[in-house]
């Protein structure tokens, strides 16, 4: 029987530039049992088309078809919701404006017409983009966010990501943000699962190391779900969550023994 693998990239198939041990070898054998195979990633400052030629430079024979980002989901809904010519401001960086773009959406600087506001990891955040997102949002319009992560998985420790930037715009307007687009969404699994895998949820299985996202969005959507150990997620840190997954492993190699 045919499966779906959904794959996380940081912290499951790579750290940084570091390839975790097996990924390939994994991918590969599930690829020849005839499985499909998607990547799904959060992470907001790079294109689908970096991250197919990064995994494409590892040794995976990929299409951009094959990747999915926070970008391409936040784009989709955008083009399904705003109405032609409507603006949008954005907190984030250069992939997430040429995403906006290419999907036909109107990226603007005057927060005053911005009918929607979208807040991603941006490294150059400054108190002016605060306040512009904070002026947009008193204006009337919505506010999403491309991904809920706190920190990002790096060589050696994390990084502060999206989520701390939406902590920043919620400590101003005191409210949640109206959506988030990227894991543990329903955007995201609807997506990836009934358009992209076209596979019932029970015969999928998302991989990733993070509970409050890669498992949270498998569990939610019905799905199969493998935590690894070889990102931010320890072992005292899985035993102690609310959030269980399926299966438990140090890292991808060990999916070959299903």
């Amino acid at each position: 029987m045919v499966k779906g693998f959904i794959f996380d990239l940081d912290g499951t198939i790579y750290l940084g530039e570091k390839l975790i041990n097996g990924a390939l070898e994994t991918y590969q054998f599930l690829v020849n049992a005839g499985h499909k195979v998607v990547f799904v990633t959060n992470k907001p400052i790079s294109s689908r088309q970096e991250y197919t030629e990064k995994l494409n430079h590892f040794g995976f024979d990929i299409s951009i078809e094959q990747v999915i980002n926070s970008n391409y989901v936040t784009a989709l809904y955008l083009q399904n919701t705003l109405q032609a010519g409507e603006g949008v401001y954005m907190i984030g960086e250069t992939a997430l404006k040429e995403e906006l773009e290419l999907a036909g959406i109107r990226v603007t600087e005057n927060e005053m017409e911005a009918k929607s506001v979208v807040i991603s990891w941006d490294r150059q955040f400054t108190y002016d983009k605060l306040n512009k997102a904070f002026q947009a949002w008193k204006n009337g319009a919505e506010v999403i966010a491309t991904n809920p992560d706190r920190t990002c998985p790096i060589e050696g420790g994390e990084i502060p990501d999206c989520g701390a930037i939406i902590g920043a715009v919620e400590g101003a307007t005191g409210e949640k943000v109206d959506l988030i687009a990227g894991k543990p969404s329903e955007l995201m699994a609807d997506l990836v699962v009934n358009h992209l895998l076209q596979l019932p949820p029970s015969s999928c299985y998302m991989v990733g190391d993070r509970l409050e996202t890669d498992i949270q969005m498998g569990l939610d959507a019905g799905l199969q779900t493998i935590l690894v150990l070889s990102g931010v997620t320890d072992a005292k840190m899985a035993a102690d969550s609310t959030i269980k997954p399926t299966f438990t492993f140090d890292s991808v190699r060990e999916i070959q023994t299903l």
